[in-house]
């Protein structure tokens, strides 16, 4: 993929930027970080969780801040500078509901950080989202066609009910992802970044957009620093509601970046969709937390917490790569295929595991004197 001619022009705005927000962020997280341990936003540990001690939640609230204060500051600037063109196909309504949503998405997520609410009040807090961006105009109303040529247009009841769906979605795939030390925030960086590159892409063509990605790359670089293992501060649901729907409208907004943002993001939406699918195929309600995501996976394979921590940024930023390869048609055959493979990979792991467990079990039963089967 090409850039756009006027990159070099841009890239002094990109840089500024992206600066701004890390350095706010990296200003303003130890100041939440107190704010949350004087009204007790606290994980403390338990069996599901890997942290040891208590650490403060509620990270969010600096990365909505500092992106919020930055993107807002480069519109005022650029409306009386003009340093880049925004594209006729955003309207201020639909900035206005990226902004103000993601403003109500951290206040809702902050909520649940305080008061630790039941999975259907999020779940009713994310439908809200939804309904407010699609009230702004912000819709999916066409998608690239993996069935042939052209793309399938989305109308009606047909593209509220998509980008419902893509918001709710993509929310509950950072929040999903969202147990370990720096993982969510990570990931979204990458997603971040790559979003804004795509943007600068002449097939795209949309430098504002791309101002707002690194705006928000910037933000949760920032936040990183305090996050990444071992976290002075998680990024709690105020993060995981502020960042999956500024992602979300994010993708949107930029043209044709649906595709771009489901293959980037494939780690966390095909943990979610296999989660959810086991849960349900179990009998439990498929908002209930355990031990079965893909990270808790590669934990119990021993690898360390940081170790696993790169091990999915790394195959975040493959598939990143991969996007920039791809057509939008073929992003989408990549991410189906990585659904199947995925499926099968997690469900050998999961055979594997509860065959260790079954012989653990069955050694304890034949052997109670040992205490538990040798070590391998």
């Amino acid at each position: 993929m090409r850039l756009i001619p006027t990159f070099g022009e841009v890239l002094p705005l990109l840089i500024v930027t992206f600066v701004m927000a890390m350095v706010i962020t990296v200003g303003l997280t130890p100041l939440v970080r107190r704010l949350a341990i004087r009204l007790q936003t606290v994980d403390a540990p338990n069996h599901r969780r890997v942290n040891a001690s208590p650490v403060p939640r509620g990270g969010g609230i600096a990365v909505a801040i500092s992106f919020l204060t930055v993107a807002l500051a480069i519109l005022f600037v650029n409306d009386r500078l003009q340093m880049v063109n925004l594209p006729f196909t955003i309207s201020p309504q639909q900035l206005i509901g990226l902004f103000v949503g993601g403003a109500v998405a951290t206040v809702i997520g902050f909520l649940d950080d305080y008061f630790q609410l039941r999975a259907r009040w999020q779940l009713l807090g994310q439908v809200a989202l939804a309904v407010l961006a699609i009230a702004a105009g912000i819709t999916v109303t066409y998608l690239n066609n993996p069935f042939g040529p052209g793309s399938i247009v989305l109308e009606g009841p047909f593209a509220i009910g998509f980008t419902m769906i893509w918001i709710i979605g993509m929310i509950n795939s950072i929040n999903f992802i969202d147990g370990l030390d720096g993982l969510s925030s990570g990931i979204a960086l990458i997603a971040a970044v790559t979003l804004g590159l795509i943007s600068l892409t002449v097939t795209i063509g949309q430098p504002f957009i791309a101002v707002l990605c690194f705006a928000l790359a910037g933000s949760l670089l920032g936040f990183l620093r305090w996050n990444f293992h071992p976290a002075a501060i998680f990024i709690g649901t105020s993060g995981v509601m502020f960042v999956g729907y500024t992602l979300a409208v994010l993708a949107v907004l930029g043209t044709a970046k649906v595709a771009v943002a489901l293959l980037v993001l494939g780690v966390p939406i095909i943990d979610t969709f296999w989660i959810i699918v086991r849960r349900i195929a179990s009998g439990s309600s498929p908002f209930t937390p355990d031990r079965g995501h893909i990270h808790h996976r590669l934990l119990d394979l021993g690898l360390s917490h940081a170790r696993t921590v790169l091990v999915i940024y790394a195959l975040c930023i493959a598939l990143a790569l991969l996007s920039f390869v791809l057509s939008g048609t073929g992003q989408l055959y990549a991410f189906m295929g990585l659904v199947l493979v995925s499926g099968l990979v997690l469900f050998l792991v999961t055979r594997g595991a509860s065959g260790d467990a079954l012989e653990a079990e069955s050694y304890e039963a034949t052997h109670p004197e040992d205490g538990g089967p040798p070590a391998p």
